[in-house]
């Protein structure tokens, strides 16, 4: 079989990508070892500047079955510290409480839609890579076979098969210091405020609804999730003995009790779930040595793992797969500047480093000790300060990043604002279709008139230049077109995305 870029792990990391593959005309084939999608949901939610990506692919609107942007988060936490998000005048940090369970299918959805292939219950064994594609092998449901690619990309998580086969190392550090034990269960309606949604624990006293709650003997969190039904009740321990076998309500409640000094007299879930009942000892953090082995590439966890603290993996690994996805078609059509495929590990790599190092820090805030108590003490003072609220929500949320373009105008490299144009036309129902923009705001003469219109941001600016992954890659402030500014323009395009495609296919114009 012969195929042009194969995935492998149906997770949504290579669901995404194969989503972003079919826009650029490349069709995608999915290997997924597992026989059929799981049950288990390893996720509640997306955090952070993915949920603005999936409303510029109208996938935001598939999740919620609503129209418009979404709005940002009044508040949310860091470190387990309440951050007020509503202090800030641009608020860039966003939720979507939906289970991974749901993200899953409706990418396999779209996915099926822009005519990529998914086969469950076939599993790569095996790979070779030659000058100008891969061999892989297969097994599947009826034996083995080979499938020749031209890419290979590693989608395959944390224990990436993939990755261990490409030789590319994986270096970081294991900690077996912390037991986590997550369930859903039943909590008595008496012990729950039905005004604020807080417990009201006999012995103990008040806690706020998804707050990492931290004592001097562990961590508590109730979250009683929109949609699901029941709460998820969670414990992290520092010490203590694991007892063998699958985790139990009883075995939680124990831990509840130690943690908070008090019991809680929770429940079975209600309904058929699937209900989570996981338990994890020690944790990962790591970043693979390499994101690119001649054409095996890999993405989401495959690249890294690291705490979940702050919900930061799949706004990290959809976002890899955002923008790789583009770079890898324009390669395969040949269509790619040179160099253009190098840029996924250039751009990628430092959002994966500010993710560890968030996370990292974020544990440290949790953990033992009375130091780590006057180091919260501090850390709230701190973020009394709406600047510091402001820098740790575009720390958590990615819109801090930026990447190197080239070119010196304040948005370029950064994500582009969220624009109303004039005729009433969202930038993100523009960028459905995962191509370049031009966006002239003069209705000038910047190739061919585009929609005029304000951009949604303070800084000066009267056209930009639009990648498909909805990062800025040129903008300028001149009042009109002049020999510089169309010099450095066109410049930008055959550094991204081939002036010969763009004369052909009229991404000046507005697309």
């Amino acid at each position: 079989m012969i195929t042009d870029v194969v995935i492998a792990g149906a997770g949504p990391n290579g669901l995404m990508l194969a989503c972003e593959l079919g826009l650029a005309g490349v069709r995608a084939l999915v290997l997924e070892r597992l026989p059929e999608r799981t049950r288990e949901n390893r996720a509640n939610g997306l955090v952070g500047q993915v949920v603005r990506m999936f409303d510029r692919r109208g996938l935001y609107e598939r999740l919620t079955g609503t129209q418009g942007p979404p709005e940002p988060a009044p508040g949310f936490v860091f470190g387990g510290l309440p951050l007020d998000l509503g202090v800030l005048n641009d608020n860039p940090l966003h939720l979507l409480p939906v289970p991974q369970l749901r993200i899953e299918q409706m990418l396999e959805e779209r996915a099926v839609e822009l005519h990529a292939e998914i086969r469950r219950g076939h599993e790569l064994t095996g790979f070779t890579q030659g000058a100008d594609g891969v061999t892989v092998q297969v097994s599947g449901p009826a034996g083995p076979y080979t499938i020749e690619t031209r890419y290979l990309v590693g989608a395959d998580g944390g224990h990436s098969v993939v990755r261990k086969l490409a030789g590319i190392a994986f270096p970081g550090v294991t900690t077996d210091l912390t037991i986590s034990r997550t369930a859903h269960a039943v909590v008595p309606a008496e012990l729950v405020d039905p005004a604020t949604g807080r417990l009201d624990i006999p012995g103990y006293g008040t806690i706020p609804p998804f707050l990492h709650h931290r004592t001097e003997r562990g961590v508590f969190v109730y979250a009683p999730l929109p949609g699901t039904g029941t709460p998820l009740i969670s414990t992290m321990e520092w010490s203590g003995q694991d007892p063998e076998g699958p985790l139990t309500l009883a075995e939680l409640r124990a831990s509840v009790r130690r943690v908070l000094g008090a019991d809680i007299a929770f429940g079975p879930p209600d309904g058929q779930g699937p209900h989570m009942m996981r338990k994890l000892t020690g944790g990962n953090t790591r970043l693979a040595g390499r994101f690119m082995d001649g054409r095996v590439l890999l993405v989401g966890d495959a690249a890294h793992v690291h705490s979940a603290i702050g919900g930061p993996g799949l706004n990290l690994g959809l976002q890899d797969a955002v923008n790789l996805g583009w770079k890898l078609a324009a390669d395969v059509r040949g269509l790619a500047p040179d160099g253009l495929l190098d840029t996924y590990e250039s751009e990628r790599r430092p959002a994966a480093e500010r993710v560890v190092m968030s996370s990292r820090a974020q544990s440290a805030l949790i953990g033992p000790g009375s130091e780590v108590t006057g180091l919260r003490a501090l850390f709230t003072e701190l973020l009394g300060d709406p600047r510091n609220v402001g820098r740790i929500a575009d720390l958590m949320s990615g819109a801090d990043l930026r990447y190197d373009v080239g070119v010196d105008h304040p948005l370029a490299g950064r994500w582009a604002p969220d624009l109303d144009l004039a005729d009433g036309v969202r930038l993100a129902e523009l960028t459905r279709d995962g191509r370049p923009h031009l966006i002239d705001f003069t209705g000038g003469d910047w190739g061919h008139p585009a929609t005029a219109g304000l951009p949604g941001s303070t800084t000066p600016c009267t056209a930009l230049l639009l990648r498909p992954d909805g990062y800025v890659a040129w903008a300028t402030d001149v009042p009109e077109p002049d020999a510089e500014s169309r010099a450095s323009l066109r410049a930008a395009i055959r550094r991204w995305l081939d002036a010969s495609r763009c004369a052909a296919e009229g991404c000046a114009g507005g697309r």
